[in-house]
């Protein structure tokens, strides 16, 4: 596995340049280290005082999220981390892939068998968490972030540590690039999984929860993101970022047992689970890349693959 360390502000071969166009690259860089945090900051700044036309609107939820990773998908062009992670048409239109069946049919299926089946649990039973929607704007936010991070923490975790969990997380490894929309790739069964949350039990402003699904979002799709950005101490202490998240998508299965916090790496930090790094080159099994029907199979691979030997066991024994 190769580690890199923290890239600089000024570029390899940088040194050689004239004072002017060092000056420039350093400031370019400068730029896109604060971009996520800044991405972060406009999103909250959105939904906590947007138009109420907008916010009211279901759709806008979807809108600003399409509109975060076209955001940070266009930076990777401007400035990327690793050329052996450019995006062409094949990864594109996999990402795409992805991201529409995660938008509709697992949000659907999650909705339909966790979110309301908890709902109207709670409400049978009497339970009540009004004082949540009370609490400034921003408490509810980072509340609803926790929640969501906490399980997804957890689950990932557990992915990482029984076999039957890792076969349905295994094919987001075996990605061999990372990209902006890399989040969304994966074995149905396991987005379905990584999605799922309590949050349901907390009576919470809807424009609150679209807000953390949002900072969610950015902060997730700048860690899959090939941009060359390594931000502010202060945001890299709480959330997750490239470099901790390439070293989590390491090429050797040992490697990837850390770091496993989709956004809140200071959750891996807090559970003993975080390790510094880099890895420029990610995947599984020598990089192997999984089509689309492998990722949905995968899973399914050992009985698939029992089954079709037995045919050939039994003419053995035949003989």
């Amino acid at each position: 596995m190769e580690r890199l360390p923290v890239c600089n502000t000024v570029l390899p071969g940088d040194a050689h340049a004239p004072a002017g166009e060092r000056t420039a690259s350093a400031l370019k860089q400068t730029v896109f280290n604060l971009l996520p945090p800044a991405f972060v900051a406009a999103v909250v700044a959105f939904w906590a005082f947007g138009p109420k036309a907008l916010l009211g609107n279901p759709s806008t939820i979807v809108i600003v999220s399409a509109l975060i990773t076209v955001g940070v998908l266009g930076l990777e062009f401007v400035h990327e981390r690793h050329s052996g992670w450019r995006m062409n048409w094949r990864e594109f239109f996999t990402d795409l892939f992805y991201v529409v069946l995660s938008a509709t049919a697992i949000a659907w299926v999650s909705v339909a068998l966790v979110e309301d089946p908890l709902r109207a649990a709670k409400a049978s039973l009497g339970i009540s968490t009004q004082w949540a929607m009370h609490m400034p704007f921003l408490v509810q936010v980072a509340l609803a972030v926790f929640v969501i991070e906490f399980g997804q923490y957890w689950l990932h975790r557990l992915m990482h540590n029984s076999t039957p969990f890792w076969l349905t997380h295994a094919p987001h490894h075996h990605i061999t690039q990372l990209n902006a929309a890399k989040g969304a790739v994966g074995n149905p069964i396991e987005l379905f999984l990584i999605s799922l949350s309590v949050l349901a039990l907390f009576d919470l402003s809807p424009t609150a929860v679209f807000c953390a699904y949002n900072v969610l979002n950015v902060v997730s799709t700048f860690a899959h993101a090939n941009v060359r950005a390594n931000p502010p101490r202060f945001y890299s202490q709480v959330f997750t970022t490239i470099r901790h998240h390439s070293l989590h998508h390491s090429t050797d299965y040992e490697s990837t047992r850390c770091n496993y916090a989709n956004s809140l790496i200071l959750l891996d930090r807090i559970f003993g689970t975080y390790r510094e790094g880099e890895a420029a080159v990610v995947g599984q099994d020598d990089l192997k890349r999984l089509s689309i029907k492998e990722q949905f199979l995968f899973p399914f691979q050992p009985l698939i693959d029992r089954f079709r030997t037995r045919p050939g066991e039994a003419a053995a024994t035949a003989n």
